[in-house]
């Protein structure tokens, strides 16, 4: 049998498919083409069966899906450390929206996220779920960094230096979305800010575009205590009421953070089939709680990973999501069992692929799907021994282990360099925007 070519063989000491669950193919490799994984299969069977142009061979390594970041705001990668170890809305309010109304454009934006796909890309993340004012800009600073990411319509009743009113916003949003809605690595996602800077009337309208266009809805849900109690005070309701009242609660949901909830609305979430990002270090910097991830795992929730921005991260480490969540989870409720690595390392990819409703082509290193895939290098002392992979890969190693990145089947990370993008330049960007925002002029 002649063999057949294609693009790329990889060849992996482990090969980590997420699907089926807990699977760990030993000795295994990816015959890749076209930008997707044309078969999983045994490293001897591919070298008789397939001639790629270019053979990787990664015989310390584990090949995982691509992580996926279901929650972030990629350009506040320039705030990273600025206003810390404060509640959230005294950071919002007296440190965050006041610099973003001084200083953030669509250069800003650009800028800040080629450096959060940058991080992102070192640490293993293929995919981002974004929400922040520019997002035209935001689409150029994706495009240049090659990462596939869920684009934010964002929608929010303050006006900004991006847009006047919520109108205006969803306007611009749709234009954009209309504009790259073809494109390969590009998805479109609602993005009302929170109950709390969003009014029905944009949430009906929203709702109604969602439908007609089967687009998700991605917004901070129940995130501190003070959110439920000043919407007990104006509308009578918490939160969640108010959105399942308006007819929100729904797959298309991304709900973000999902801390304070009591056992009705887990049920709830769960009978409506809503997906939740989990961003636990961001929970905990800001002192807004201990989300019960296992109470809604327990109830069928989908639950995803995200970092949230780096500006209350101050890392988007999903890696360090992964570990902190599966911790927390045991902690918070009592049970060693609760959380165990294969459910979180699913979390972090299969999971946040199915919010977005991308798990047909990420997710899992299945044939037929987009080669979005990870190689994690095992042979540093600190890993070894190794028994089980996937537990390695959830409690001890970290992005630092992170050795090559592909997404839609083209390498962006060789040997943890990046391919794409100039580290010099995004450095001296960011010295930049540190200065002028240091400065708090907007003048060079």
């Amino acid at each position: 049998m002649t063999p057949e070519a294609v693009d790329t063989l990889l060849e992996a000491r482990w090969v980590i498919p997420v699907e089926p669950p807990g699977a760990v193919l030993h000795d295994h490799a990816l015959a890749i083409d076209g930008g997707r994984i044309r078969a999983v299969l045994p490293t001897a069977e591919a070298c008789l069966r397939y001639a790629p142009r270019e053979r990787v061979a990664l015989d310390r390594h584990a090949l995982i899906p691509g992580l996926v970041n279901l929650h972030t705001h990629a350009a506040m990668s320039l705030m990273r450390g600025m206003s810390d170890d404060l509640p959230l809305m005294e950071w919002l309010r007296g440190h965050v929206w006041p610099v973003e109304a001084r200083h953030v454009d669509a250069g800003f934006v650009f800028d800040g996220t080629r450096l959060a796909c940058a991080e992102m890309l070192r640490g293993g993340i293929t995919c981002f779920n974004d929400m922040y004012f520019f997002p035209e800009a935001a689409v150029r600073g994706i495009l240049a960094s090659g990462l596939r990411a869920a684009v934010g319509m964002l929608a929010i009743d303050l006006p900004s230096a991006y847009a006047s009113d919520p109108e205006d916003y969803l306007t611009k949003g749709l234009a954009l979305r209309d504009d790259y809605r073809h494109h390969p690595l590009l998805s479109f996602c609602f993005a009302p800010h929170a109950p709390y800077t969003v009014g029905d009337r944009v949430f009906t309208r929203i709702l109604t575009y969602a439908e007609q266009l089967g687009l998700p809805i991605h917004l901070h849900l129940h995130e501190t205590a003070e959110e439920i109690a000043e919407s007990l005070r104006t509308t009578g309701l918490r939160p969640m009421k108010r959105l399942h009242g308006l007819g929100l609660l729904s797959p298309g949901l991304i709900a973000v953070h999902m801390v304070h909830l009591e056992a009705e609305e887990i049920a709830l979430a769960a009978r409506q089939g809503c997906s939740v990002a989990h961003c636990p270090t961001s929970n905990l910097k800001l002192a807004s709680g201990f989300a019960p991830v296992a109470a809604l795992l327990e109830e069928g929730v989908n639950v995803g990973l995200g970092t949230d921005g780096a500006a209350s991260n101050n890392r988007l480490d999903l890696f360090a999501e992964m570990r902190l969540a599966a911790l927390l989870a045991k902690g918070r409720s009592g049970k060693a069992s609760a959380l165990p690595a294969s459910q979180a390392l699913q979390m972090a990819t299969l999971n946040g692929a199915r919010a977005l409703g991308l798990d047909a082509d990420i997710g899992s290193l299945v044939a037929g799907k987009a080669a979005d895939i990870v190689a994690v290098d095992f042979s540093g002392l600190e890993l070894a021994p190794c028994y089980d992979p996937i537990s390695h890969l959830v409690y001890a190693a970290g992005r630092e282990h992170v050795s090559h990145v592909w997404v839609n089947g083209k390498m962006l990370l060789d040997d943890g360099k990046l391919t794409a993008l100039d580290e010099r330049e995004l450095l001296a960007r960011a010295a930049f925007w540190r200065a002028r925002l240091a400065s708090g002029g907007k003048d060079d």
